[in-house]
């Protein structure tokens, strides 16, 4: 499975960069590199995500 944060709010993306793997906000699905399990979404989200962005969590191969 592969998922991805997305911001409610703005429709950003929170990914890990694919250098350093630090999370950053991208626009664009594309950008955004998948998380492999819900459980990291979830921690990413309690670690950098302010409550703002309303995050969710999408599960890609619902697409």
């Amino acid at each position: 499975m592969a998922y991805v944060i997305q911001s409610v709010f703005t429709g950003a993306f929170l990914a890990p960069d694919p250098d350093d793997g630090q999370p950053r906000w991208v626009m664009l699905l594309k950008d955004a590199c998948a998380i492999p399990d819900a459980e990291t979404a979830a921690e990413m989200i309690a670690e950098h995500v302010d409550a703002f962005h309303k995050a969710q969590v999408v599960d890609l191969s619902e697409l």
